[in-house]
């Protein structure tokens, strides 16, 4: 069980797919991992579960930071949480992991909530307003051979982040994929969506994906 204060994201579906992920890879204590908008902080606490030698996590809410501070507590895993834009806290620091679960859910504009509960799944028109910038800026925090983990929606392009890494000079795949039934946010979207093409009028169904970009030694 995990803490977790109103209006931060409460672990779903899509955050226990990029834990499965997280676990198929061997972390040791010269592991450092880097978790991006880190929520209650339960994947940055997984990593340390899994043995990384050190744990950063980020998010912009000072809710979540709270959170994850907290849960690290109670865990007694010894989580560094950081208040910040993505990785602006950490810039010139480099990690042999990085992961994030970010906003992706495309949203009626491209105003990014500075408060309330969307904050944690608005992400602009398209959905992509934090994983095109996750796309340019992970790579820069990357240490030579390190990986990327990152979770998405399929509605929210998938081909465009493999595209956008791969620019960046990563080896792309796709690691991990579960089809999940429409949550509230997105059945209450559907005729917006289905309008703009995204889905099809039947559609009450999304794929989650886990997107792997390993940077060369």
């Amino acid at each position: 069980m995990l803490l977790r204060i109103p209006g931060v994201y409460a672990p779903q579906h899509d955050t226990w797919l990029l834990a499965g992920a997280l676990a198929e890879h061997l972390l040791d204590p010269r592991t450092r991992v880097l978790d991006i908008c880190t929520g209650t902080g339960a994947l940055a606490l997984r990593a340390a579960e899994l043995g990384a030698g050190s744990v950063t996590a980020i998010d912009i809410s000072h809710r979540a930071v709270l959170t994850a501070r907290l849960n690290a507590r109670a865990r007694g895993c010894p989580i560094r949480v950081l208040q910040g834009s993505l990785t602006g806290p950490v810039r010139g620091e480099r990690f042999e992991l990085v992961i994030s679960n970010p906003p992706y859910v495309p949203a009626e504009d491209d105003r990014i909530p500075g408060t309330g509960r969307a904050r944690a799944w608005d992400a602009g028109t398209d959905g992509r307003a934090l994983l095109d910038r996750i796309c340019c800026q992970a790579p820069d925090v990357l240490a030579p051979g390190g990986m990327l983990l990152l979770a998405q929606s399929a509605l929210s392009g998938v081909d465009k982040t493999q595209v956008m890494l791969e620019e960046q000079g990563l080896r792309v795949d796709v690691v991990a994929r579960r089809e999940i039934p429409f949550g509230p946010v997105l059945t209450a979207r559907r005729r917006m969506l289905a309008a703009r093409g995204i889905i099809t009028a039947e559609q009450r169904n999304e794929e989650i994906v886990v997107i792997r970009g390993r940077q060369h030694p």
